[in-house]
């Protein structure tokens, strides 16, 4: 593997500064991200079957912290070079089918709490709120991982964790921090004992607008309604 894998602690195209810890080796580096990729894939697709209902945010929850947690490793990461100037042919890759699936599975498990509202970039002035779907967004994100996964699984290392992290700056990690940021209000609503308002009729092709915009459009529900079928409990 090129030296342009290695993470760096000093100056980029050097070596560590004195005193600071050893670079990771590029392998395990890459086993590790690959693990946690596959972890999280796997678990969105099982919560995504509606076996468990009770189990469903608790383990979005947690996989959608740890993706971050390895997607944060990605973006401290020094640029990843990839061996090849173009990105080696993957063959057939997944069907559209099996994302569509996924997303109207997730859509269908998380109703009524689907849709949130997020800023897309935080350092815009003055930007809008936009309406996002959990179920848009895990199902995206899933796709995105799993084209780096190919790669992985055909011995690429290198194309894997440059795609993963090219990825993760252009579009999952601003996806998974957003969906990470709803799962964890949906937690608190609950937790504190809380009123939760529902986007009642709101869509992601609506401009949420000022607060009292949003306010107009949202219908009262009770977190306890919600509590149970989402396998949360209220606090005390």
């Amino acid at each position: 593997m090129s030296d342009a894998t290695q993470v760096k602690n000093g100056t980029p195209g050097r070596g560590p500064a004195d005193g600071a810890p050893t670079p990771p080796d590029p392998a395990d580096f890459a086993v590790q991200i690959a693990d946690q990729v596959e972890s999280f894939i796997l678990t969105v697709t099982e919560v995504a079957k509606g076996d468990e209902p009770d189990s469903a945010i608790p383990y979005l929850l947690l996989e959608v912290s740890q993706l971050l947690l390895a997607g944060g490793r990605l973006g401290a990461h020094e640029d990843i070079v990839p061996d090849e100037r173009y990105e080696p042919d993957l063959g057939p890759e997944q069907a559209v089918d099996e994302a569509d699936e996924l997303r109207e599975r997730l859509a269908a498990l998380l109703d009524p709490v689907d849709v949130y509202s997020e800023v897309f970039d935080p350092y815009e002035p003055r930007k809008a709120p936009v309406a996002c779907r959990i179920s848009d967004d895990l199902a995206d994100v899933v796709t995105d991982l799993r084209h780096g996964l190919a790669h992985y699984r055909a011995g690429r290392t290198v194309e894997a964790l440059w795609w993963w992290q090219f990825s993760y700056f252009s579009n999952w990690g601003s996806t998974v921090s957003a969906s990470l940021r709803a799962l964890q209000s949906l937690v608190a609503h609950v937790r504190l004992d809380q009123p939760l308002q529902e986007l009642d009729g709101l869509d992601t092709d609506q401009d949420l607008g000022e607060e009292d915009e949003l306010a107009e459009e949202a219908g009262k529900v009770m977190a306890e309604e919600i509590a149970g079928p989402l396998g949360l409990r209220q606090g005390r």
